[in-house]
């Protein structure tokens, strides 16, 4: 018997995030806004304090804008961003009065719906988040974050999803960020998540990397999930999440109903196929199977990352050999759950074993603070010849009684100016005060979705319609010039 089933978009976030790291701009979404508004979404994944980073490093645009921007563009949907429990944008920790300012004024922004997570299932913190979720009068989804380890069973992640249903919350998510759960293994996983949560709706976010992703989302089905998250077709696939197009027509074959106007899928789905061609940034394409992120358990944007930093050394040739060292330093690191902020952890120390020729000669700050157990309670331990070697760095001394700071927002605003707005607050909290001037200094965000091609095509015809009588015209822009004379009668 058919049955009906949700849909959560992440074209915006976590498709763009996967294959464009975060580097598409609000103008580049505008024009499929509408479509995106009418298709029919449960909720569309909006924005994240990664997005934050990159408007506003890279393009100096403010992203509070930014996310007015998008949300003005999405009236009738329910809006998404993320939150960590003990952060926000940062892979170290954030007061709680700092994730608590973001939540309240993100909710502010447009935002009805946070999903919130903690690979180490710290538990209590988890509950005080979704709490000031739902004061802020959000949606929370509380999400079991899974990955293939000894000590994370089908039991494990059961016994967490239904402690976060009986919260009360409007769903429970389970996502697959490295995109390694089998069909094998959901077999077993999915039923056993899915009768933990009982009445409570369950969502299923997977990425694509190894290609199971669809075939995990249809053996889902089978269990009684009821929420999907995709993403248009140009922005799926790959290291992204599996395509609405190929899951709609999936649920048609299967006799299941949904509640999607597939009319407007082609209008999106052009759009970003346009954009990604003028930006030069790639579109996704399902994956070749292979057995590799089996071992490095990579969630989808952290490949270009390491490509970049080992850019900067010189030493591109020798990314092979960073993701052959990943799985060794998360076994030594008593395999965390590969999402952010352990993976970066795991995917740095594994880059700076190679880069620095010896393992463990260098140690960051955050890794030393992983194996103190500051970020929480550990699954596993770390072994202990590896522990003694980062316990060993000259820093490790420092974080040995070391204890988060918790200052009050009062307190943070005697540091950064009693008079700017919480918006500007965070910001400056955030990221280096340069940055977040530069960013202040640089005017309004872009929203005029034209390319410089259909610009100047507007601007020639604006030139021919009002020189109808002239003889000969001109345009000249950075780069380009273009003339123009009427050819004489015949």
């Amino acid at each position: 018997m058919g049955v009906h089933v949700d849909f959560i978009d992440q074209t915006l976030r976590d498709g763009q995030q996967s294959l464009w790291g975060l580097r598409m701009r609000p103008f580049q979404a505008a024009e499929a806004l509408p479509h995106l508004d009418q298709t029919g979404f449960r909720t569309i994944d909006l924005t994240g304090p990664g997005m934050f980073t990159v408007l506003l490093r890279t393009f100096k645009e403010d992203p509070w804008a930014a996310t007015d921007f998008l949300a003005a563009g999405l009236p009738n949907n329910k809006l998404r961003t993320a939150t960590r429990t003990n952060s926000v944008g940062i892979m170290g920790f954030s007061p709680d009065s700092v994730v608590d300012l973001w939540i309240n004024t993100a909710s502010r922004h447009g935002i009805g719906s946070f999903w919130l997570f903690d690979c180490l299932y710290d538990m209590p913190r988890v509950k005080r988040v979704v709490d000031v979720i739902k004061e802020a009068g959000a949606e929370p989804a509380p999400t079991v974050m899974y990955g293939l380890t000894d000590v994370h069973t089908d039991e494990f992640f059961a016994d967490r999803a239904r402690e976060m249903a009986s919260w009360g919350v409007p769903s429970v998510e389970l996502e697959d960020a490295p995109g390694v759960l089998t069909v094998e293994r959901a077999k077993t996983l999915l039923p056993a998540v899915k009768a933990a949560v009982g009445d409570t709706p369950l969502e299923l976010h997977s990425h694509n990397t190894t290609g199971e992703a669809t075939r995990v989302y249809l053996e889902g089905l089978r269990h009684g999930i009821d929420i999907l998250h995709t993403c248009s077709l140009p922005m799926a696939n790959g290291p992204s999440l599996p395509s609405t197009e190929a899951m709609v027509d999936n649920l048609a074959v299967l006799g299941h109903d949904h509640s999607l106007d597939v009319s407007e899928l082609p209008a999106v789905a052009e759009h970003f196929a346009r954009i990604a061609a003028e930006a030069g940034y790639e579109t996704g394409v399902p994956s070749e199977f292979s057995l590799r992120p089996y071992e490095h358990q990579l969630p989808g944007g952290m490949t270009g990352s390491l490509k970049s930093q080992l850019a900067q050394h010189g030493m591109e040739d020798r990314l092979q050999e960073v993701l052959e060292e990943i799985p060794r330093v998360r076994e030594e690191l008593g395999q965390p759950i590969m999402a952010t902020p352990f993976s970066q952890f795991v995917g740095i120390q594994a880059l700076l074993n190679i880069v620095s020729g010896e393992r463990y000669k260098l140690v960051p700050d955050e890794v030393i603070q992983y194996t103190l157990g500051q970020y929480g309670p550990l699954m596993r331990p770390v072994q202990p010849d590896v522990k003694d070697r980062i316990l060993a760095a000259a820093r490790a001394p420092h974080f040995e009684a070391w204890e988060p700071p918790q200052p009050t927002i009062g307190e943070l605003r005697s540091r950064f100016g009693r008079g700017i707005s919480d918006e500007e607050l965070l910001l400056r909290i955030l990221f280096a005060a340069d940055e977040v001037d530069a960013m202040l200094a640089s005017g309004p965000i872009r929203t005029d979705p034209r390319t410089s091609a259909s610009l100047i095509v507007e601007n020639v015809r604006e030139l021919v319609a009002e020189a109808q009588n002239a003889r000969s015209l001109s345009l000249s822009q950075p780069g380009l010039s273009i003339k123009l004379r009427r050819r004489a009668p015949a």
